[in-house]
């Protein structure tokens, strides 16, 4: 897995996304509540502060949980709600150790479809469905992971020329197009609400 990567919209970040399968997975969990490029760069910001390239699941699972808190709340914090975000790292990390040895790219390396591998991505902490069909898009749409019927897996997400999400981002343009649909999801869901609320 090496290839690049525009969605912390910082090089250096980027690389590591790029190259690091638990970069990608970690950046994808931190997608939440913050502006992408806020979460996509976290995964090279704790690397940086735990004075490695790179994120070692172990070294993760491992680390006294009130430490790697301190180590994200850090000022400019990783995330919005740093000590909570810290937890939900460390119980991905050891799930990872635990069922692939510390090896994320294990958990799409030998996948036999994409119903299979949606599933894996499921059972990951902290990935939800749309989560998961959002992650394993980006796989098959950026970074080559495309087992059969990956697509229909990622439903929506896995759609040709589509600009629903981080899978569908190359660059300023596209990460623009995403936003502007985002927006719009976010304003429809608004107005669903307020006209139920008004029939109520």
């Amino acid at each position: 897995m090496d290839v690049t990567l525009h969605l912390a919209q910082d090089p250096d970040a980027d690389r590591l996304l790029g190259r690091s399968p638990l970069a990608a997975l970690t950046g994808m969990l931190l997608d939440q509540q913050i502006p992408m490029e806020w979460a996509f760069k976290g995964p090279a910001t704790i690397a940086q502060r735990l004075g490695a390239d790179d994120l070692d699941a172990h070294e993760i699972a491992a680390y006294d949980p009130e430490a790697f808190a301190a180590l994200l709340s850090e000022k400019p914090a990783v995330h919005r709600y740093p000590g909570s975000m810290a937890g939900r790292i460390q119980q991905l990390c050891r799930y990872l150790v635990e069922h692939y040895d510390g090896d994320a790219e294990a958990v799409w390396r030998d996948v036999d479809d994409g119903k299979e591998l949606l599933k894996r991505l499921q059972d990951l902490p902290g990935f939800g469905k749309q989560k998961a069909q959002i992650f394993l898009a980006l796989l098959g749409k950026r970074l080559g992971v495309r087992p059969s019927g990956w697509r229909e897996a990622a439903g929506a997400y896995g759609e040709e020329k589509s600009f629903r999400s981080v899978a569908d981002i190359t660059g300023p343009e596209s990460l623009a197009k995403v936003r502007a649909h985002k927006q719009e999801m976010k304003a429809a869901a608004k107005a669903a609400k307020a006209a139920k609320n008004t029939r109520a």
